[in-house]
């Protein structure tokens, strides 16, 4: 989706920038009419990547179908700090659900809007890595075999957080977890497993598939505003960092978001029934090491012996990516 890309320079004022824009390029987040559908009181850690596009996407959801939306939610971090019994920070409403069906239940709700003919309320489903690409992986592709009217957004903070930190199929190689220590000669997440739901997404050749980040909150909103204004299934899937389980500072999560894409180890891109229509370009790759160094996930790499090879293998999965998803130009897909 072609956005136009702002640019905001200090001036030395306390000038907010969207007010310098027209209303209609403002973001959702910069207009006092947001839902805050996520709203404070929570009990995220500090610079929780995955509250951020919770907001994000759920504020430009909320807009997009005129504030008629209900939310499923899968077991996980989003779940477990936004709704500490008896309290909630969600103001729309929302059904929690199993670790493994908000899909599955997201599906119901759909079909129960439908044969009540309430064309006007949208549904989403919402969970995170583990509660997507594992767990609830199931559900998922039937929902999209199915093609039912859900969005489904997946917020990718590459572990199972909430409990403790172990491997999902999200996990990216070489990465340190609970259950994949650093040591060994090979220290870390393995390479070659896991899996990329996004192009299974678009193998089933639904409407719409997506990448986003919350390092670009414009993009971000304006997928998801697309998303609500197809019909079948659609799939977002968000890159979160986590700082607690990438054992990275909480000032940096929105710097990380935007290393991974233009490192070119997290594509953002978009899908019509199975092709790509869309994609954001790097003007200036970054090295991978400029990513990896602010995350204690990767320490090993660089501590007490620089792993050239390991970085080598990581820097040539960017380099893959950005020739397969044409990034710098035409792709191969």
């Amino acid at each position: 989706m072609r956005t136009s890309h702002v640019k905001f320079y200090q001036t030395g004022t306390f000038t907010v920038g969207n007010r310098l824009l027209s209303e209609t390029e403002r973001s959702v987040q910069s207009t006092l009419e947001r839902t805050n559908a996520l709203n404070s009181g929570h009990r995220a850690c500090q610079g929780c990547g995955e509250a951020l596009g919770a907001r994000y996407a759920i504020d430009a959801a909320m807009r997009a179908t005129n504030n008629q939306l209900i939310a499923a939610n899968a077991t996980g971090c989003l779940e477990v700090f936004s709704t500490p019994y008896p309290e909630t920070s969600w103001q729309v409403p929302w059904i929690h659900s199993l670790f493994g069906n908000a899909a599955a239940v997201a599906t119901g709700v759909a079909a129960a809007l439908r044969v009540k003919g309430r064309t006007d309320t949208r549904v989403v489903a919402q969970g995170g890595d583990g509660g997507t690409t594992d767990i609830g992986f199931g559900c998922l592709s039937g929902m999209f075999e199915r093609n039912d009217d859900v969005l489904y957004i997946c917020y990718d903070n590459e572990a199972y957080m909430n409990t403790g930190v172990q491997r999902s199929s999200a996990t990216p190689p070489t990465a340190r977890t609970a259950t994949t220590q650093a040591v060994g000669p090979e220290p870390g997440n393995v390479f070659g497993q896991g899996k990329n739901v996004p192009l299974i997404a678009m193998a089933h050749e639904i409407p719409y598939v997506a990448t986003a980040s919350v390092a670009d909150v414009r993009d971000l909103e304006a997928k998801v505003t697309k998303a609500m204004s197809m019909h079948g299934a659609r799939y977002i899937h968000i890159l979160v960092p986590c700082p607690l389980g990438w054992g990275s500072a909480p000032h940096d999560t929105v710097k990380l978001a935007r290393l991974a894409t233009e490192s070119g180890l997290f594509p953002v891109f978009e899908a019509e029934r199975g092709e790509i229509t869309d994609r954001r370009t790097i003007r200036k790759q970054v090295p991978v090491e400029e990513y990896l160094r602010l995350q204690r996930r990767f320490a090993h790499l660089f501590k007490p012996v620089l792993q050239v090879d390991v970085i080598a293998r990581l820097q040539a999965a960017a380099d893959r990516n950005i020739r397969r998803f044409g990034l710098h130009g035409q792709g191969e897909l």
